[in-house]
């Protein structure tokens, strides 16, 4: 049986004003789709920054792959999150550089040798049908596009989870319809996703495993 490949059990993490993680358990195995559930505010960001190890809970233990919160050491933080891959609501694109640097980026901090940089680069904007505005600024592109670019720097180093935080906050509907045909196509390519959204109606239908969190805790 494979290992999952993000495991958090019993997370709690509270900030100085109470607020926090309470309890939290997920498991995400791999090739699943998951999606995490919950009002603005329930907690679903600060999971998936326990996920990156941005944050640390105070009790309780994240497992990505083969690393632990309790042991990970800060120069192997980096690997963990080579083998997730992030998209967040707001993009984060860097404004200065083309759509294929932005995609590339993410593979030059790794060291990959520029061959395989433009290879995969390559690769991951076909996946996302963006081959074309390689050559692009971000400032040219609509909201969509813009996302799919975060979607394909995502995935240029073939992470084993995506992580997507809100991926339709910032699109109307016709757009986010399309990011989640994206990612459900990602995913029936193998990668396991777990995506943090408030919108049920986005969701629901769509046969995915669905875990609620409220008030710091998972249901």
């Amino acid at each position: 049986m494979r290992r999952p490949v993000i495991q958090i059990h019993n997370a709690k993490m509270l900030y100085p004003t109470g607020e926090g993680l309470h309890r939290v358990n997920l498991i995400v195995d791999p090739g699943e789709f998951v999606f995490l559930v919950g009002p603005s505010g329930a907690g679903k960001s600060t999971v998936l920054k326990l996920i990156y190890m941005e944050l640390f809970p105070s009790e309780g233990q994240v497992i990505v792959g083969k690393y632990s919160s309790l042991s990970v050491r800060p120069k192997d933080i980096p690997y963990v999150r080579r083998q997730l891959g992030i998209v967040f609501q707001d993009f984060k694109l860097l404004p200065d550089r083309d759509v294929f640097e932005n995609v590339a980026f993410a593979l030059r901090v790794t060291g990959a040798r520029r061959d395989e940089v433009k290879r995969k680069a390559l690769r991951a904007l076909g996946e996302v049908g963006l081959a074309h505005k390689r050559n692009k600024m971000p400032h040219e592109l609509s909201g969509g596009e813009q996302q799919r670019v975060a979607v394909a720097r995502a995935l240029v180093n073939e992470p084993l989870a995506l992580l997507a935080d809100e991926p339709t906050g910032n699109l109307d509907r016709e757009n986010a319809e399309a990011i989640m045909d994206l990612l459900l196509r990602i995913n029936q390519k193998g990668t396991a996703v777990l995506m943090a959204t408030h919108n049920l109606e986005l969701v629901s239908g769509m046969g995915k495993r669905i875990v609620r969190i409220e008030n710091g805790r998972t249901l």
